[in-house]
């Protein structure tokens, strides 16, 4: 699709920390900058996507918000408003979203848009209804399975558009081949080291492998609060051996290259970056039947979903996929395969900006 003329668009996302959301912001800056698009991004002034932003050479307006309730910067961004036409303004984060609700009166020639990244439950309310269906004109949902939960909250399914999140396959390209005879493989998983995420799941299954035989190495990538407790239950289950911690790693591809089999047994997942990046690297994914993780994997094709909370469901996935010959190396493919058709950093980006310009043709524009 061909438009008429380059846009002028201000991103508004105060998180700090560094995580999925805000890799997606990244992806779509560099997008729409390659494009001509005139970008400002509002954020948090120690934030690593402040770092980011600026090595692209993108204009920041620090902003400081510190919860949802901090209304302190309204004023300042009201002003910005009134100085600046902008065409869109799009609020990535959960804090961007409550901003929006105390913007008063804007210039009817902007469109506002909102992004949804979690699959909690939304709840059916008056706040819901007005800030998702009055006080912006578009909602860009990561997954089908939250645009259902927000339909559920009362959001207007015709204010929705379905957005899947994407990456940039090329680092994930030249991924480790197959493991030495004799050598243990390695079960792997990337995901913040909190209760959500399962993982205590995966060592229970782990457990239940040693138990029926099987030589295996768990390795996880990640910090949170839940990493004690974790390497605790690693000990109490005799996995002390099997089960490495390497915390935070900002190499995730070199990660990804030393595993054989990629698990996500979250409880709770929008849609689930993580597993898009295993595929990308040529890995089967076994993940929960949560959020938007089954709009990512094929079950039987690119690797099997299985029940969340099931540690039985998960040791029989990897077994199967251990004990198949080629059965991994096929299902690598098909994932790999399937990252390039659906789901890439320039696709996700290109649908974000083609979903601009439909917003502002309703008016004419």
């Amino acid at each position: 699709m061909s438009h008429p003329r380059p846009l002028k668009i201000l991103h508004v996302d105060p998180e700090r920390a560094w995580g999925g959301g805000e890799s997606q912001v990244m992806g779509l800056l560099s997008y729409l900058v390659s494009r001509g698009h005139e970008n400002h991004l509002l954020c948090d002034p120690e934030g690593y996507l402040l770092r980011e932003a600026q090595k692209k050479g993108i204009s920041i307006v620090p902003l400081r918000v510190r919860n949802e309730i901090d209304l302190r910067p309204v004023l300042s961004l009201r002003r910005r408003l009134r100085a600046q036409r902008y065409d869109i303004i799009h609020f990535h984060t959960k804090r961007a979203h409550a901003l929006s609700l105390w913007l008063g009166r804007r210039d009817p020639r902007t469109k506002s848009v909102v992004t949804r990244r979690m699959d909690y439950p939304v709840s059916r309310n008056w706040h819901t209804r007005y800030l998702y269906n009055r006080r912006v004109d578009g909602v860009v949902a990561i997954s089908k399975k939250i645009a259902e939960l927000l339909v559920e909250g009362g959001v207007q399914r015709e204010n929705i558009r379905v957005i899947h999140s994407g990456i940039d396959p090329a680092p994930f390209r030249n991924g480790r081949g197959l493991r030495p005879h004799g050598v243990p493989p390695v079960i792997g998983t990337v995901a913040v080291l909190e209760e959500r995420k399962g993982h205590r799941f995966l060592l229970e299954a782990a457990a239940l492998l040693r138990q029926r035989g099987w030589q295996l190495q768990v390795h996880f990538a990640g910090e949170g609060s839940c990493k004690n407790e974790l390497k605790a239950l690693a000990a109490k289950l005799g996995l002390g051996n099997e089960v490495v911690f390497y915390g935070f790693m900002a190499d995730i591809p070199s990660f990804l290259a030393t595993i054989d089999v990629f698990v996500l047994p979250s409880l709770y997942e929008g849609l689930g970056v993580a597993a898009i990046e295993a595929m990308a690297a040529g890995k089967p994914v076994i993940a929960t039947q949560v959020g938007g993780l089954p709009e990512l994997v094929e079950d039987g094709v690119t690797g099997f979903l299985v029940p969340p909370g099931d540690p039985e469901a998960l040791a029989s996935s990897i077994s199967r996929l251990l004990s198949q010959e080629g059965l991994m190396e096929q299902m690598g493919r098909n994932a790999w395969e399937r990252v390039q058709r659906h789901f890439t950093m320039e696709q996700m980006a290109k649908k974000n900006e083609d979903y601009y310009y439909e917003l502002l043709q309703e008016d004419g524009r």
